[in-house]
């Protein structure tokens, strides 16, 4: 059981303000990393700021994604990568890596990628959010705290994948 969980939280469209990341391998966490990110103009949108409480005297002097992305692309690169919300979380790395002239293809990820909000909800979850499976689960989460969504996330991806029935295969 191998895989990296991500989060972005954003502070306008697709504009990343904060990214979580935790690595794992052999089903144990190996490596965590988190960042405020400035965003481009330090901008953001009021909705955002009330999501996540994150704010432009938080990230004015924080890196930009570009100045990050060599500490993102090592825990992504050629890894199976799980998202509560893969399209959203997907979308934006691909949108902010086009902003910076930053080739996606370059990671070498399957698409799409694994989603645990999709796999819940297909265990009958209602509803699948991040803060219901995390609750139902007994998971921790400080929500929408990019690391802690990661953490919340890696531990939902793990206990789908060691609920999973295995069916055995048998050869002549």
């Amino acid at each position: 059981m191998t895989f990296t969980a991500i989060d972005f939280e954003t502070a306008m469209d697709h504009h990343i303000c904060a990214v979580g990341i935790v690595c794992v391998e052999g089903g144990e966490v190996v490596d965590e990393f988190s960042a405020l990110i400035r965003p481009p103009g330090n901008q953001y949108s009021w909705f955002t700021i009330k999501v996540h409480g994150i704010q432009p005297h938080d990230t004015a002097n924080a890196p930009s994604f570009p100045d990050l992305y060599p500490e993102i692309a090592k825990r992504l690169r050629g890894r199976v990568v799980v998202a509560h919300n893969e399209a959203f979380d997907r979308s934006v790395l691909k949108k902010t890596m086009a902003d910076y002239g930053l080739d996606y293809s370059d990671l070498d990820l399957p698409e799409p990628w694994e989603c645990t909000c999709r796999i819940f909800r297909a265990k009958g979850y209602r509803p699948a959010n991040l803060a219901a499976c995390c609750e139902r689960l007994d998971i921790p989460l400080n929500h929408h705290e990019a690391l802690s969504d990661a953490r919340a996330c890696a531990a939902l991806y793990l206990t789908a994948m060691n609920q999973r029935q295995t069916i055995p295969c048998y050869h002549d």
